[in-house]
């Protein structure tokens, strides 16, 4: 795991605002995972946010980052993350790296995060962004997200970062047994985030919160066709 920053010092001005938004958006609507709240309020959210959005970085709300793309609201980041039911120990494969805030989130929480972006101008800002900040167990990768990244598989735990029409089948193959998959599944309109465990070779599938993301770009999400 990362070693948590030096945060919320007397001359951090954005130490109140963490604590705000960890106990108003976040535990208040029923996150429990000790572990995941520790960890959120221990990355510096408003070092992934463009400058002219840095006043509303800790805002319940996501924020773009271009690209057409955002940064998830600070709660479904949360339940994300704690639907991945994480022990400390797992490699983590994340799809849709964005500006690497959930990836920097879940490098205090696992041993390793292997995260996919695929479009390079995001990936590029991302992976010199969290070499920046010390986030040194990140490892970004430019690539199509729904083919995973075989090269490091299996995964303990799989997070897809954008919505897709349904999980695709390389990240399944890629999920090591007794793995966790979380992702948001549905239409431009309709998604739900979904929790896949593998057990003995077998997929059970647990629906849980709606949400809304961006959609999942790829061979096997909506760019790659129904």
């Amino acid at each position: 795991m990362a070693t948590f920053p030096v945060l919320n010092t007397p001359n951090d001005r954005f130490a109140e605002a963490r604590r705000t938004m960890i106990e108003r958006q976040i535990r208040r609507r029923g996150i429990r995972d000790e572990r995941v709240l520790q960890a959120i309020g221990g990355v510096p959210r408003h070092e992934f946010v463009p400058p002219l959005y840095v006043y509303k970085a800790y805002d319940d709300e996501p924020l773009p980052i271009g690209c057409g793309q955002t940064i998830s609201q600070p709660y479904i980041v949360a339940a994300m993350l704690a639907a991945a039911s994480l022990t400390g120990l797992e490699r983590v494969l994340e799809i849709g790296t964005g500006c690497g805030y959930q990836a920097a989130v879940l490098s205090l929480l696992v041993r390793e995060v292997y995260t996919v972006e695929f479009l390079p101008e995001l990936a590029d800002s991302a992976a010199a962004r969290l070499e920046r900040l010390g986030y040194t167990n990140v490892h970004v990768h430019c690539g199509d997200g729904t083919l995973g990244w075989p090269e490091y598989a299996p995964y303990e735990a799989i997070l897809i970062a954008a919505a897709a029409p349904r999980i695709p089948e390389p990240l399944l193959e890629q999920l090591a047994e007794d793995g966790r998959l979380v992702a948001p599944v549905g239409d431009n309109v309709d998604q739900e985030i979904q929790i896949v465990r593998k057990h003995e070779g077998r997929l059970q599938v647990e629906h849980g919160t709606p949400c809304r993301f961006v959609p999942l770009m790829g061979k096997h999400g909506w760019s790659g066709g129904r």
